[in-house]
Parts: C-alpha cells; sequence; structure tokens
C-alpha cells in the first residue's frame, strides 16, 4: 500500500526560529524597574506557553498583565528582524520537504501575528499550509488540542504526522494528540530536560529531519 507523505507540524519559537534572545529582550525591557521578575533561566522554562501565562507568577492584577503585555508586544514588534537568528538548515530542510510533498504546519502558543511575522522572515509563510497560534483557539499547549486542530486543517489522521518541537509542553502535547513527537535538540532545552517527557524521538539538527521521515515512513509499511 502506498501511503502518503508524513505531515510535519513544528513548534516556531527554539525550532524553526532562533528567538530565544529576542525573548529575553522582550522580558528584560517589560520588567525593568519592577522588584518582582524571572530570571532568564525561568523566562525561558515557561516558553511555548501564552505570554499571559507566562506572567501570572509576577504580575498581581490583570491590568498590570495588559500593561506589561502591551510593553513586551511594542518592543518585540520593534526589534523582532533585528534580534531573530537562523538555525542552521532550517530553510534547506523545509524547502526540501516541500518539493517532496509533505504538508506542514506549525502549531505555537505565540500570537497569530507574531507567529506569521517570524514565518515570514524565515520565508517560510506560504508553504505552511496551517498556522495555529495563540489567537487560533482558546486552549493551548501542552493540551492536544492545538495539534488536533491542525490535524483536522491538514486532513491528517495523528498516525499520519510527526510533531517536531525543543519545548516539554510540545512533547506533551503531541504525545497527548497521538502523533510522533520529535526532540528539537537544538533549541534552548537540553536532552536531558526532555527526555522525562517521552519524546518518541530525537533530533541533533533538523537537516536529519527528511532521513527519519524515511525511516518512519518505511516502519509503518
Amino acid at each position: 500500500m502506498i501511503r502518503r507523505p508524513y505531515a510535519v507540524l513544528f513548534d516556531l519559537d527554539g525550532t524553526l526560529i532562533d528567538s530565544i534572545g529576542l525573548l529575553l529582550a522582550c522580558m528584560r525591557h517589560s520588567f525593568a524597574g519592577r522588584a518582582r521578575a524571572p530570571t532568564d533561566e525561568e523566562w525561558i522554562a515557561t516558553l511555548g506557553t501564552p505570554l499571559r501565562k507566562q506572567l501570572l507568577d509576577y504580575v498581581d492584577t490583570d491590568d498590570e498583565i495588559d500593561a506589561m503585555i502591551s510593553r513586551y508586544r511594542t518592543f518585540q514588534r520593534e526589534r523582532h528582524d533585528l534580534l531573530t537568528n537562523d538555525y542552521p538548515g532550517v530553510r534547506e530542510t523545509l524547502a526540501l520537504l516541500n518539493e517532496r510533498g509533505h504538508p506542514m504546519g506549525v502549531v505555537t502558543s505565540k500570537s497569530n501575528e507574531m507567529m506569521d511575522r517570524g514565518l515570514a522572515w524565515l520565508g517560510a509563510l506560504e508553504i505552511m499550509q496551517t498556522r495555529i497560534g495563540m489567537n487560533s483557539c482558546e486552549i493551548h499547549k501542552p493540551d492536544p488540542f492545538p495539534v488536533q486542530l491542525a490535524l483536522k486543517e491538514l486532513g491528517y489522521e495523528p498516525h499520519e504526522a510527526v510533531f517536531v518541537g525543543d519545548s516539554p509542553y510540545d512533547i506533551k502535547a503531541g504525545n497527548a494528540a497521538g502523533v510522533i513527537s520529535i526532540a528539537a535538540l537544538w533549541g534552548p532545552f537540553t536532552r536531558e530536560q526532555l527526555e522525562p517527557h517521552n519524546p518518541v524521538e530525537y533530533l541533533e539538527s533538523i537537516t536529519d529531519l527528511p532521513r527519519l521521515l524515511d525511516r518512519l515512513q518505511d516502519d509503518s509499511v
């Protein structure tokens, strides 16, 4: 039986684009002058969840959270292109997967506006056949719903898809959705930090993804 190519879903920050420096700069700018502020390590540990949820442990009122989000977003828009960097091999690998006929999509907790801006910066906006951001639904990773929504838009079943992400939230969401979860080890989280969440596969480099998909395709026959 000939099987169609796997659908490939990706997280964005820390997986397709190296925006960790940008996100930390946004956090430092937003918390400047405040008595309570996260360390870089504490902020990184919450990456993969919506910004409002990240702020809850450090800000007391909804009005303060709204003001912090506005401050954060303004700085993020201004500095996005300057502070966003490439991960080696991402652009070439996405082009190859697109050429091979793999439907692709992004599942992120980033706002839809900044998701699309990041993908446009990467040159990948048009090849992503589904884009699920923070504004796409009210339920977010680590819940499987955003992954399930992406699969529904692609017309794929969980056993026909992989989800590549760098954070525990990505692995949890992928596993709960029933797709093959793939830990991206080029992001800010180490293998030791991701192992407890039981990714199905690990990748040291995104350039190894096409070969991994070939193996998974062969194993599924």
